[in-house]
């Protein structure tokens, strides 16, 4: 059984089905401060396992969405299907990731891989 966990960042509007947040160990919820409602983002730090990251891999919308879990060195950015596993202080590690971000339509600046 693995006990290795992840700490992570999701935006809820970046699942197919938001209710899959109900299966993990939800740290903290920051909602941004758009006026407009509609244009604010849900974003849950969770604790989850490598399994479950390969589960939220399956349930980002294609294309605009990632999300990023961080563990020791490590850091691991989920696209839809897809996850690339990177050193987290090592910035020059993240340049495959950016490409592929930038080519699913993720503005420059949202490529930032928050880890801490």
């Amino acid at each position: 059984m693995e006990t290795s966990f992840y700490t992570g960042l999701i935006v809820e509007e970046s699942l197919d089905d938001s209710r899959v947040l109900n299966d993990f160990k939800i740290l903290k919820v920051e909602i941004t401060k758009e006026k407009n409602p509609a244009d604010r983002w849900h974003m849950y730090t969770i604790e989850v396992s490598k399994k479950e990251i390969e589960r939220i891999s399956k349930e980002i919308k294609p294309k605009l969405w990632y999300a990023n879990f961080w563990k020791d060195n490590e850091l691991l950015v989920v696209f839809k299907n897809k996850i690339f596993t990177l050193d987290r202080y090592d910035t020059k590690t993240r340049k495959e990731a950016i490409e592929y971000g930038l080519a699913q339509g993720i503005p420059r600046k949202q490529l930032d891989f928050k880890g801490d």
